[in-house]
């Protein structure tokens, strides 16, 4: 999971697939008494850990000063340049916070299958949902996530 996210991450940044584990071992051991209910549960919080973990990282990147007192330019005005994807990290948890207020069961599975890397049938059993219930939310949250993050 962790080698999947560091690769969608921008290039030159510096966290690393084994710091992103061990960062989540390190919150992990913070838990105490946190019943789990089998390994597809295991995997649903390390994938909220791993997102809040790379969120943070980016914001932290994001409201960094960089180049001391020169003007500046957003990237997006820059012609021939996409957006960062520090950026698109930032826009895709926004919009999954506005889809978690309006439907939590659609944001959920988002976050586990995007950032957890879970199966269809590993979300429903986590969910205590049927796969045609999750496949038919997975479909209809990218969707609306894809607009959301096209308009920010």
């Amino acid at each position: 999971m962790a080698a999947g996210f560091v690769k969608r991450e921008r290039e030159g940044q510096s966290l690393q697939a084994t710091d992103l584990v061990h960062e989540v071992y390190l919150r992990l051991i913070d838990f105490k008494n946190v019943p789990l209910r089998g390994r597809s549960h295991f995997f649903a919080i390390c994938a909220r850990m791993m997102r809040r973990i790379l969120v943070d990282a980016a914001r932290k990147r994001a409201t960094g000063k960089h180049g001391g007192g020169a003007a500046r330019i957003e990237l997006s005005e820059v012609p021939g340049l996409s957006v960062p994807k520090d950026r698109e990290l930032l826009a895709l948890n926004d919009a999954l916070e506005q889809l978690k207020e309006s439907d939590p069961r659609k944001a959920s599975i988002v976050e586990l299958r995007y950032f957890g890397g879970l199966s269809v049938e590993e979300t429903a059993v986590v969910l205590h949902v049927s796969e045609g219930t999750v496949t038919r939310d997975w479909r209809l949250a990218r969707g609306w996530l894809l607009q959301q993050v096209a308009k920010a």
